[in-house]
């Protein structure tokens, strides 16, 4: 027997801000817009963005949906569009760090001299939820949702080679970067807690989804891995979402805690409680990344 597909329990007058237009991106706003909340997509890609919109509007007509340009390669965009949130001083009660990038083949740096995956996927993200804290302790309840991968497992932690490996090689670089925002989620839910502040911080990862990342690895990669690999063992971006939804909207979702899905190797299936790679659990290493976070991005994080 087929088991119901979650759906997010209603979210009138609550507020959403998403960053990347496409695939998890644009179904978590589609999932949200659904059970009546307002979302503002972000991405660095305006023509996408419209083209998203669009397709939300024909989907649920009357939905409050905007687009909102936002590079996370550039802590310079960041810093802009947080900005531009807090003139407009509405609350923010989710943010579901979502958008990036899975293994270019050659090594690109980003507009501040980092790897490119380590900027967009984690250091961008860390910057924007620094910057946005305010809005989001502004309004009891508020969850700030960030997006691991099962890449997590497969990491291994330098805090040193991070924000530039000296030997680079594309899915190590990737792992890492979905390790680090693993540990951004936990140290952050800590931080919450020690201050405080009515903010809950979970983490969340699609399984093996089928989205437009494969598209960065390569002709090869792609089809071997959407082409193949995701209908046989993985997911549609509609269920890679459902996690991320999971963890923004249940009652049940808890802060420092990780939701995926429940099936085969955590690949597909339901969402639920999922375990973190180990490293994640070591406060010692996160509170170093943290440090060290706040020092690249210019900023003591959530303190203003």
């Amino acid at each position: 027997m087929t088991r119901q597909r979650f759906s997010p329990p209603g979210q009138l007058g609550r507020r959403a801000v998403i960053t990347g237009v496409g695939g998890l991106g644009y179904e978590a706003a589609l999932g949200l817009a659904k059970a009546g909340a307002e979302v503002i997509l972000a991405g660095r890609n305006e023509e996408k963005g419209m083209v998203a919109l669009t397709a939300l509007r024909a989907a649920v007509p009357g939905a409050g949906v905007e687009f909102e340009r936002l590079d996370l390669a550039c802590l310079q965009s960041v810093n802009d569009f947080a900005e531009r949130m807090k003139v407009r001083g509405e609350p923010i009660d989710i943010l579901i760090n979502n958008a990036g990038i899975m293994s270019p083949p050659d090594r690109q740096s980003s507009a501040d001299g980092y790897e490119l995956q380590f900027a967009v996927n984690y250091l961008g993200h860390f910057a924007l939820t620094d910057w946005l804290m305010p809005l989001l302790r502004s309004r009891s309840g508020a969850r700030v949702v960030s997006v691991t991968s099962l890449a997590q497992h497969y990491a291994k932690l330098d805090l040193d080679e991070a924000p530039n490996p000296r030997d680079y090689r594309a899915g190590a670089a990737y792992c890492v970067s979905k390790l680090l925002i693993a540990m951004f989620a936990v140290e952050l839910q800590r931080r919450c807690d020690d201050n405080g502040w009515s903010v809950a911080s979970l983490a969340a990862h699609p399984g093996f989804a089928g989205t437009g990342l494969f598209r960065t690895g390569g002709k090869f990669s792609n089809f071997i891995s959407s082409r193949l690999l995701v209908p046989l063992i993985g997911q549609s971006a509609a269920d890679g979402a459902l996690p991320l939804l999971f963890a923004a909207t249940a009652p049940n979702a808890v802060g420092g805690r990780l939701y995926g899905p429940k099936g085969f190797k955590e690949m597909r299936g339901q969402p639920g409680e999922c375990r973190f790679a180990p490293p994640v659990y070591d406060a010692r290493a996160a509170t170093e990344l943290w440090e060290r976070s706040e020092a690249l991005i210019g900023a003591g994080a959530c303190r203003s």
